[in-house]
């Protein structure tokens, strides 16, 4: 056992330096610069003050004291950290299946195929926040290379506490690990191990609340009123969630699949197959894969049915994950070999690679114009003096719908991210603000600069019809 646990811990870099060289590479068009939403600025700028409504709201308590921390450092530094985080995540879950025998080919490609996850993707742009509780998984998966298997679950308990306190989901990367890491396998140890994680997540829950309890005197976790939650009360309140739970898993299977119709169906046909090799070939392997992916669903059914929420596609990773780790190792139990099964199985885990890298490339590139306009205007409001005010919705400008903005405020953020300075959003507070300057009628384009006196003005005029995500 211990020359396996060293056998791993030593081949886990390789595999590593793989998936970090890959993920800089699919995310490189926002290394330099990376997107931020608009929510996620707080913890780039240490402003605990701006964070404090989700420790109640959301229980994000461990996030709440990332933004205490009395280094603040550049946004390129926290993405290049926060995806080297996610390769050492992948990393590890591979290297942590391989087994005792040690890893292959089929590590590196199940590295790569997590690493790609769409959900993953998603909630990228908030890294700046996720970044403690993702390197919490990180060292977990880390320590799946490193010590024993009773080890590991005796520290899945605070672990998933912790990590709870940053995202809702992660403690179900940490189940995964721990079915990866699971080599002797009984429905015993399966029960054993479901019990474990069940009691770990209802301990991290009571732990969040007793925190909101003492110290927003409310135990629990209210809902923010901008999710309109319908909460239900009883069987009648259920049936009336079941639309929301319907369209939150149409969402998920839509941009999992980037809203092609060939991959929607695809995905899911490959899953359901490579859990019927499994099973067959390896029965308890695929029961502990489906018994963890069945929790993570369970729960979100839990979540949408009860509270009346529509969970967002990025909450899913957990899905991609269990999946994933079905699909490789079905097809790996198909061997090397130049068999059909074999060949048809190795090419569709590379398609997938090959696919998701470059759609996820792109989907980093679609924030470059954002992020190239309000650099341009920032350069020029630098140098002067004098208030700041905005009118318009940026979100409803080209580059703003391209980029997904969904909140007026990421405008006026992002300027204080490039300059250091307030601007003032006129159509929320308008009293704030002296009367628009005119534009005049030779003006056009979607972004004009006006300097009365002292003042600056950005105003945003998009054309008729423009719409967004969220107002």
């Amino acid at each position: 056992m211990a020359s396996a646990l060293n056998s791993n811990s030593v081949q886990l870099w390789p595999t590593f330096l793989v998936a970090f060289i890959a993920v800089m590479l699919m995310s490189a068009m926002n290394l330099a610069d990376p997107m931020i939403r608009h929510d996620d600025y707080p913890a780039l700028f240490g402003d605990a003050a701006m964070f404090w409504n989700k420790t109640l709201h959301e229980g994000r308590w461990l996030n709440y004291i990332w933004h205490l921390r009395p280094v603040i450092t550049p946004s390129w530094v926290n993405f290049a950290l926060y995806q080297g985080l996610w390769a050492l995540v992948v990393s590890s879950i591979a290297v942590a299946t391989s087994g005792p025998k040690g890893t292959n080919g089929f590590t590196v490609l199940m590295a790569l195929m997590l690493m790609v996850s769409p959900s993953a993707m998603l909630i990228s742009p908030w890294f700046n926040t996720l970044t403690p509780g993702l390197a919490v998984v990180a060292l977990y998966g880390l320590l799946a290379c490193k010590v024993s298997n009773r080890m590991l679950r005796t520290l899945l308990p605070g672990f998933a506490i912790v990590s709870f306190m940053s995202y809702t989901t992660y403690p179900l990367l940490l189940l995964a690990t721990c079915i990866a890491r699971t080599e002797h396998r009984t429905l015993r140890d399966l029960a054993g191990l479901l019990m474990l994680f069940c009691v770990s997540f209802i301990a991290a829950v009571l732990v969040v609340y007793a925190l909101n309890w003492q110290v927003h005197g409310v135990f629990g976790v209210p809902v923010a009123d901008w999710r309109q939650a319908t909460s239900a009360s009883g069987m009648a309140g259920i049936i009336d969630n079941l639309p929301k739970l319907r369209e939150t898993f149409q969402i998920i299977f839509h941009r999992n699949a980037f809203g092609f119709w060939p991959l929607i169906l695809f995905f899911p046909a490959l899953s359901i197959t490579s859990f019927a090799i499994l099973l067959k070939r390896r029965p308890m392997e695929a029961l502990y894969i489906l018994a963890g992916l069945t929790v993570g669903i369970a729960l979100v059914i839990v979540q949408v049915l009860k509270i009346g929420v529509i969970v967002p596609p990025r909450a899913f990773v957990f899905m991609w994950v269990f999946a994933v780790m079905a699909i490789v190792r079905a097809v790996e139990t198909l061997g090397w070999t130049s068999s059909v099964p074999s060949r048809l199985g190795r090419n569709a885990i590379m398609l997938i690679i090959g696919v998701y890298f470059i759609q996820v490339f792109l989907f980093y590139g679609q924030f470059r114009a954002w992020q190239a306009e309000t650099r341009a205007i920032a350069q020029d409001i630098e140098p002067r003096e004098g208030p700041i005010f905005i009118y318009g919705n940026p979100m409803r400008i080209a580059s703003g719908q391209e980029a997904s903005i969904q909140s007026r405020e990421a405008f006026s953020l992002r300027l204080r991210q490039l300059t250091g300075r307030e601007a003032i959003n006129c159509d929320t507070d308008a009293d704030a603000c002296p009367a628009r300057p005119d534009l005049g009628v030779a003006d056009q384009g979607e972004i004009h600069l006006r300097y009365t006196g002292s003042d600056q003005f950005v105003i945003f005029t998009p054309p008729e019809g423009a719409s967004s995500d969220r107002d």
